[in-house]
């Protein structure tokens, strides 16, 4: 029967929106294949998982060995022929930890491409935290809720604090299934003195890794959401024991004090008698006891008694941000706009203050595009300066207090269409010192810049904090300002219908910045009545 032109039409679309994702894991290599649906959805056309093992050695010797690499390639070459098959029109294929870590890993990447044809993108531990929150986030419903996301794999866990749907912190800690399993020789633990042993040293490295390498949460989290192998099989195996076989994984909930038994049960168990266990998965037997133990130390030292089961993780949110970069093609929507719409998202779910925000950004940028020139400041940082004057609010959210400092992370952790990561960054020092505290070469987030950015930073920021007081009264009564340089020192004119007394107030309490930075006095001054008509 000969296919119609609309046929045709309709079977080009439908494939034109098939994607796949490949993640390439320390413990495993997993194949995503799904087609785009409309809102931003999709549906699974096939999923593959081969265990490989691929960071056994990486983490003690820092070599993928010639095994798992032969075994991981051996899948690759399997999973492109599978989205071949399904003809795929865009393939993308990630490397977590093993390959991050390993000297040899940019060898192995050569020779994916070469022997299978695939470009391995090899992301950070924070882009894989972005990631898994992103697949979280469409997942559960995180309104009103603080919660944190802990991604365990193979050679590391990545932990997300979140506020609602907006990211606090992230953080990736060298914790992995499988490298604490070979660090410890876990693999077929159980009682006696040497395993009791090989138990406390390992308590001891998670407890000492979470404490260096993160923080307490700011707030009360309400659940901890889990992504990863470890998780899932958790939550089989005390389904199996509850008789729960029709009990749904996604969302599935389970005690602090249910992991904890199930890890000390699981610690006194020979490997064999943990395999034959009803809801263990074979290959995930020996490397259970250090995942478990992960878990269990997440939750007492980030004091949650709630875990969620995520059945989805890393692979998802590429799946989605890949659906994402499609639809912003489709729409032809420019980069500027779509920054825009984010901003104004952000700003109203974050600080309710996005008038004020608005306003802020129209003075500040009004007196950069004066003093520009004879201050030599660079034209494109006033982009930064008024995204930044537009965001300085949202760390409201977290705390009034200190909502400069929460502002900080909020934004840096957020996407802006058009603002390269390193600009962002910028951003969100700038808003850092809307307020509070001078910049400080020994805070941390200064510190992480370059000299050359660091006095970029501190120079915007000092024009941010005189334009948030001409605001002071949240009236937008100020309309406008003249700026003007004469004989070194800044002139402000401020334009208002009535003379805006509060706000002159508050620029004049905010010029210490400017003239610490630029060596200039401030005056601020009312134009007048002829200035405002």
């Amino acid at each position: 029967m000969p296919i119609t032109e609309d046929r045709q039409i309709y079977l080009s679309a439908e494939l034109a929106c098939r994607l796949g994702a490949i993640d390439i894991g320390s413990n495993s290599v997993r194949l995503l294949v799904a087609e785009a649906i409309r809102g931003g959805a999709y549906r699974i056309l096939d999923e593959e998982r081969e265990p490989t093992r691929l960071g056994r050695s990486a983490s003690l010797e820092g070599w993928l060995d010639e095994e798992s690499m032969n075994r991981t390639l051996a899948a690759l070459r399997t999973f492109k022929e599978i989205a071949t098959g399904y003809q795929v029109t865009r393939l993308r294929t990630i490397a977590t930890c093993a390959v991050r870590e390993a000297r040899n890993g940019p060898e192995f990447c050569r020779r994916i491409r070469e022997e299978v044809g695939l470009e391995v993108e090899v992301i950070s531990g924070e882009r894989e935290a972005r990631l898994a929150f992103l697949s979280v986030q469409h997942a559960f419903d995180l309104a009103g809720r603080n919660t944190i996301v802990a991604d365990i794999g193979g050679g590391s866990t990545e932990i997300v604090f979140a506020t609602g749907n907006l990211i606090e912190s992230i953080f990736s800690t060298p914790l992995g299934a499988v490298r604490l399993t070979e660090q410890f020789a876990l693999g077929d633990c159980c009682d006696g003195p040497e395993a009791a042993r090989s138990l406390e040293r390992l308590d001891d490295e998670i407890t000492g890794v979470l404490k260096k390498r993160t923080t307490k949460p700011l707030f009360a989290p309400h659940v901890l959401v889990g992504c990863g192998g470890t998780y899932t099989t958790l939550a089989e195996l005390l389904m199996a024991t509850r008789r729960q076989a029709d009990a749904p994984l996604a969302g599935y909930k389970v005690s602090h004090a249910e992991v904890r038994h199930l890890c000390d049960r699981l610690r006194k168990m020979p490997l064999r008698a943990r395999r034959s266990m009803p809801g263990m998965t074979p290959d995930r037997a020996d490397i259970i006891v250090a995942g478990l133990s992960i878990v269990d130390a997440l939750m007492r030292r980030f004091n949650v008694n709630t875990l969620a089961i995520h059945t989805r993780g890393v692979r998802d949110g590429l799946l989605r941000e890949m659906i994402d970069e499609a639809a912003v093609g489709d729409d032809g929507i420019d980069d500027a706009a779509l920054r825009d719409a984010a901003i104004d998202r952000l700003a109203a779910a974050c600080s309710g203050e996005a008038e004020h925000g608005r306003t802020v950004a129209t003075l500040a940028g009004r007196i950069f595009e004066q003093v520009a020139e004879p201050l030599d400041l660079p034209p494109a940082d006033r982009l930064l300066l008024e995204c930044a004057a537009r965001l300085q609010d949202v760390g409201y959210v977290i705390n009034y207090d200190q909502h400069h400092k929460h502002s900080y992370h909020l934004i840096r952790n957020s996407r802006l269409p058009g603002l390269r990561p390193h600009d962002l960054e910028l951003v969100a020092n700038v808003a850092r010192y809307h307020r509070g505290a001078l910049p400080k070469k020994k805070h941390e987030n200064l510190s992480r810049l370059s000299p050359d950015d660091q006095r970029r930073v501190q120079r915007l920021a000092a024009i941010l904090r005189m334009a948030g007081g001409l605001d002071r009264s949240r009236s937008q009564q100020v309309r406008d300002v003249v700026a003007a340089v004469h004989g070194g020192r800044l002139v402000l004119d401020v334009v208002a219908d009535q003379e805006p007394q509060v706000d002159i107030w508050g620029a004049e309490r905010r010029t210490d910045l400017f003239e610490k930075v630029f060596g200039m006095k401030v005056d601020v001054r009312w134009a007048g009545e002829a200035a405002a008509r």
